[in-house]
């Protein structure tokens, strides 16, 4: 059975007070996540929730995120989390294109509680433990069977168009990915994972997330980041791993007088999504003595971790995401599909059976993502002579800032309506604190003038907060080449300079 329950199940049988859990200071048992999944999913029920149906979850990190995620599945039903940072259109949008049956909501987002979609709100109370949403006497269905190739989770990303993609995540992705996961990183019962990235990016659900719970380990979930709370946590509850984003480490490692914590359970850390500069390596060392830092290349169309640093290479490999785990073959190809030998730059390709069969309802964007039965990642890099990976830039315009993917053209669109722009192109621009930073390079209509305050007053009525221009620069035309199209990475090396 492939059911994301039935191994939460096994360790509740064999050890049910190990702690399954661990939420704002309180260890849930493996038994009582368990029963825990099993009334939520009746709640499920309740509702009308039946098997491949889609529940959405616009929440932050809680234990009721986990329990609903794995009730979902116990019913043969599909999760759909939803990045909680985003504004109430674009929410609703996803909600409608993947014909959600029910959203859970926490009750800080009021204008996604006020979207006109079935909905259960979701309190402080209930976000520690789910069972509070439920009336009590509910029939606990039976736990569905569920195949390889069933669907288990919708996430969706952001693409190269102004609309996001469902991608589909099958019971064999999430499996092999954890067995992958699992064989590189030596996983076992005794992983206590720091879960501090949103629940909502397979950063932290996935790298390597649900794996530890698979072997009968703990994740500690922080509902908020904050930087020392981090130190603190892996103090209090020696705890052994973790995934953050760059700048989430970044800020970690800022921390003054880390020494004041007893960091010496922490055994490693993964925290790839852009070149690693060797003094981020250095200055993870001096902090986490006992620990080493895990450069690695990913995608949400994977489940997130195809490569891995190896140990003792970090120094002698800068620069590289490490090499292709177990179960993924990764090549490099040229613009027409052919593979390119070592050293050769070209758009890096997955296969495995961690990776995506596609796009929710989307058959031509899934044609085009695919050579043959490659994934195309639309990233830019090399393999070395020992199959190190090495990515060297985007070949989609797509802006990494904290731990979000940003489609420029996304919010170029919406620069668009604004009267004062003739023209605009959205790049991201080297930034210390959040990898890059937005900035919208604009040619004015005549006569018309405007400032970053404009930009901003009108993008964050349309789009997220992370997608809104933090830089504007105004220009007399943009550079483009014989067929028109904007030369961005002449923007971006301009700016970048």
């Amino acid at each position: 059975m492939f059911n994301l329950s039935a191994s939460i199940a096994y360790h509740a049988r064999r050890e049910p007070d190990r702690a399954a859990i661990i939420y704002r200071d309180e260890a849930i048992s493996y038994a009582d996540f368990h029963e825990r999944i099993r009334q939520a999913a009746a709640l499920l029920q309740s509702r009308g929730v039946g098997r491949n149906d889609v529940v959405a979850l616009f929440m932050k990190n809680s234990a009721a995120f986990l329990e609903l995620a794995f009730a979902a599945s116990y019913l043969g039903a599909v999760f759909l989390p939803i990045n909680y940072r985003l504004a109430a259109p674009e929410a609703g949008y996803i909600l409608e294109d993947a014909n959600a049956k029910l959203l859970f909501v926490d009750d800080e987002f009021p204008e996604i509680v006020a979207l006109e979609t079935p909905k259960v709100i979701v309190d402080a109370a209930a976000q520690a433990d789910s069972r509070r949403l439920a009336e009590p006497g509910l029939a606990v269905p039976e736990q569905a069977a569920t195949a390889e190739h069933d669907l288990v989770r919708l996430m969706y990303t952001s693409g190269t168009t102004s609309r996001p993609k469902g991608v589909m995540h099958s019971y064999g992705n999430i499996h092999w990915k954890s067995i992958d996961h699992v064989i590189a990183l030596g996983l076992t019962s005794k992983e206590r994972l720091l879960v501090v990235g949103p629940l909502y990016h397979v950063g932290a659900f996935d790298l390597p997330g649900i794996a530890v719970l698979w072997v009968g380990g703990t994740l500690c979930v922080h509902r908020e980041f904050d930087p020392e709370a981090v130190l603190a946590s892996i103090e209090r509850h020696r705890l052994t791993c973790g995934w953050m984003a760059p700048v989430m480490l970044s800020r970690v490692l800022a921390v003054p007088n880390p020494e004041r914590f007893a960091l010496e359970t922490f055994g490693w850390c993964i925290a790839g999504g852009e070149k690693t500069p060797e003094s981020r390596i250095r200055d993870f060392t001096r902090v986490f003595t006992h620990g080493r830092f895990i450069d690695g290349f990913g995608m949400t169309e994977t489940c997130s971790g195809d490569t891995l640093m190896e140990p003792g290479r970090e120094i002698e490999k800068i620069g590289s995401t490490g090499r292709a785990l177990p179960h993924v073959e990764i090549r490099i190809a040229d613009h027409e599909g052919h593979w390119l030998p070592a050293g050769q730059i070209g758009e890096i390709c997955v296969r495995g059976p961690k990776v995506t069969r596609g796009y929710w309802n989307a058959p031509e964007k899934t044609a085009e993502a695919f050579f043959g039965g490659w994934l195309r990642s639309g990233d830019v890099g090399y393999l070395d002579d020992e199959g190190f990976l090495f990515v060297t830039d985007r070949s989609k315009d797509m802006i990494l800032t904290g731990a979000e993917n940003v489609a420029s053209s996304e919010v170029e669109a919406v620069l668009y309506e604004m009267p004062q722009i003739a023209e605009a192109a959205v790049i991201g621009v080297h930034d210390e604190k959040w990898g890059e930073r937005i900035t919208a390079v604009v040619v004015l209509n005549p006569g018309q003038t405007l400032t970053l305050e404009e930009i901003d007053r009108h993008c964050r009525k349309r789009v997220a907060n992370f997608k809104v221009p933090r830089e504007l620069k105004i220009v007399e035309e943009l550079p483009r080449n014989p067929s028109g199209k904007v030369l961005k990475r002449v923007l971006r090396d301009q700016y970048n300079a």
